[in-house]
C-alpha cells in the first residue's frame, strides 16, 4: 500500500510547521494507522498485546502492514496467536515464544479507519507540542523572560510568552497597585514550569528577588562578568528591595557600579519594576557591620548584639534618623532583617554634646 512521496511532502510541511522532528510525526502515524487497523480488524481480541504493525517509508511513502502472532503450544486468541506448526509454515525458524510477523495488504482499510487515524494524529501532535514546550520551558526555571500580557482570567493574569505559548502571573506574584494591561510588555520570572492533563503550566512572577537578580546581571556588566557577586535579595514587590554586594576584586566599588553614575543604572532596574526602591548595601563578614549596612539609608550610630539572645541585635541612632531606620509600617528595618538573618531592635540614643557651663559647675548652681 503506497501514500507517495506527496503524503510524505506534506509530513514534513506538518512538522515544519509545528517545529515538531518528522521521525516524530512518521512514528505517530504509524502508532495511529497501527491503532485504526487493530480496531477495525482485530476488534474482539482478548489478550492487551498489540496485534499489527505498520511501517511508512519515509522516502517513498511505501506503508508495509504486519500482523503480529505469538508461537504458542495452544491458542486461545487466533487474532494474535499461532501454532508452532502454523508458523513454521512461514518462517522456518519460528519457535515457541517467538512472534512472527505476517505480511498483509489490506484493501479496505476505509474511511473509518482513516478518521479513526486522523484524530489519533491530532492527539499524538498534540501532545508532542505539550512535550515540546515543556522541554523548552523546563530548563527555563530561575530565569527571565519576556512576555505579554493578554487578558485578565479570574484571580490570575495570562500571558504571551511565544506564540504557542502562555504562562500564568497568579495573585500572590503580581506586584500591588501595578496595571497589566493588554498588550504590554514586561520582564518575568519562571517560577515553575509543570505538565498536566491539558498540557505544560508555567507559573511566573513579578514579585520573586530572583526577577531583580536578573535584571541586575543583564544591566550590570561588573555582575555579568563575575567581579562583584550578589550574595542576597529581599524585596517587597513594588515598593522596596535591598541587596547585598561583594566584590572580588578591591579596586571595584560594588555598591558604586550597581548605583551607576548618577543612578542611571538602579533607575533602569528601578523603572522595569513599577518604581521599586532598591537599596544596594555591601555585604561584610561581621554580623554586626552587616546589620549597619543593611539598615540603610539611615545612618546608624552603633550596633550591639544580645548577649543572651543568639542572632539578635539593637541598632542604635540618632533622633533624626529613628523614623528612616525603621521605615514605613517597619518595612525597612524588616528588610535588614531578612537580608541579615538577624532580628534587629532599633533604639534611639540622644546625640552627643559639648558640655555647658551648667555641666561644668552643676554643685554651684545647685547650691543657689
Amino acid at each position: 500500500m503506497r501514500l507517495g512521496r506527496e503524503f510524505i511532502d506534506a509530513l514534513n510541511m506538518i512538522a515544519e510547521e509545528r517545529g515538531l522532528d518528522v521521525g516524530t510525526v512518521i512514528t505517530t502515524l504509524e502508532a495511529a494507522l497501527s491503532s485504526a487497523y487493530n480496531r477495525k480488524y482485530h476488534p474482539y481480541s482478548v489478550t492487551n498485546d498489540k496485534s499489527a504493525e505498520i511501517h511508512i517509508n519515509n522516502e517513498t511513502g511505501e506503508i508495509t502492514v504486519n500482523e503480529l502472532r505469538k508461537v504458542v503450544d495452544e491458542v486461545t486468541d487466533s487474532e494474535k496467536e499461532i501454532t508452532l506448526d502454523d508458523a513454521l509454515a512461514i518462517d522456518d525458524t519460528a519457535e515457541i515464544g517467538s512472534v512472527i510477523r505476517i505480511e498483509r495488504i489490506p484493501t479496505d482499510f476505509g474511511r473509518i479507519a482513516a478518521q479513526t487515524a486522523r484524530q489519533v494524529i491530532a492527539q499524538r501532535l498534540r501532545d508532542e507540542e505539550r512535550r515540546v514546550v515543556y522541554s523548552a520551558f523546563a530548563d527555563k526555571v530561575g530565569d527571565m523572560v519576556t512576555g505579554t500580557v493578554f487578558k485578565m482570567e479570574g484571580e490570575q493574569v495570562i500571558i504571551h510568552l511565544n506564540d504557542k505559548t502562555d504562562a500564568v502571573l497568579p495573585r500572590r506574584e503580581r506586584i500591588q497597585g501595578e496595571k497589566y494591561l493588554s498588550g504590554m510588555t514586561m520582564k518575568f520570572y519562571v517560577l515553575d514550569v509543570r505538565t498536566n492533563f491539558r498540557g505544560p503550566k508555567i507559573t511566573v512572577s513579578r514579585t520573586h528577588p530572583g526577577l531583580l537578580k536578573c535584571l541586575m546581571e543583564m544591566e550590570i556588566p561588573e555582575i555579568q562578568q563575575g567581579v562583584i557577586e550578589i550574595k542576597n535579595i529581599v524585596r517587597d514587590g513594588g515598593t522596596r528591595a535591598k541587596v547585598s554586594l561583594v566584590t572580588l576584586d578591591p579596586d571595584v566599588d560594588p555598591v558604586g557600579a550597581c548605583v551607576g553614575n548618577g543612578g542611571t543604572r538602579i533607575k533602569a532596574i528601578s523603572s522595569s519594576l513599577r518604581n521599586e526602591k532598591i537599596d544596594a548595601v555591601l555585604y561584610s563578614t561581621d554580623p554586626l557591620t552587616y546589620i549597619r549596612n543593611a539598615l540603610s539609608p539611615a545612618q546608624i550610630a552603633k550596633v550591639e548584639p544580645i548577649l543572651d539572645r543568639k542572632d539578635e541585635a539593637i541598632a542604635y541612632v540618632y533622633p533624626d534618623q529613628l523614623s528612616l531606620a525603621i521605615g514605613k509600617g517597619g518595612q525597612n528595618v524588616r528588610l535588614a532583617a531578612k537580608l541579615t538573618g538577624w532580628k534587629i531592635s532599633i533604639q534611639s540614643i540622644e546625640p552627643e554634646r559639648m558640655p555647658t557651663l551648667k555641666d561644668i559647675f552643676h554643685d554651684v548652681f545647685t547650691d543657689e
